[in-house]
């Protein structure tokens, strides 16, 4: 059986990062899609990047199934679109990104250090 941490360092292993400013840069790309996958309690305490979609990360794969007939498609995603997921310090964002790339997206990243990094880096959450 595998701990948290355990499947954490896995995922990390096998999926791309972005740094904090590697995110700053493309924040207002069109083409991003940027994923919340932190609790709606974190959310609504905490806040969000800018731009930011929120999704549990419970909800993920429902939300990104781009089936046609998919009742609870929530984010369309386009060939050129680049997705970065983030949590509040990566674990779960990690997670989330392994699981987009299973899925078979291709341009996912996880945003290093999550919100906790884009606020220490001086950066502001919006409610």
């Amino acid at each position: 059986m595998k701990s948290f941490p355990e499947l954490i360092k896995e995922a990390n292993d096998q999926i791309n990062t972005v740094s904090v400013e590697e995110l700053q840069s493309v924040i207002e790309d069109p083409n991003l899609i940027l994923v919340d996958v932190q609790s709606k309690d974190a959310v609504e305490e905490n806040g969000m990047i800018k731009n930011a979609i929120h999704t549990n990360r419970g909800f993920l794969e429902f939300y990104f199934d781009q089936r046609a007939d998919n009742p609870f498609k929530k984010i369309d995603v386009k060939s050129d679109s680049k997705i970065v997921v983030y949590c509040g310090a990566g674990g779960q964002g990690a997670l989330a990104t392994k699981t987009l790339m299973d899925m078979g997206f291709n341009d996912v990243s996880n945003l290093e250090g999550g919100s906790a990094a884009w606020v220490e880096a001086g950066n502001i959450l919006y409610s």
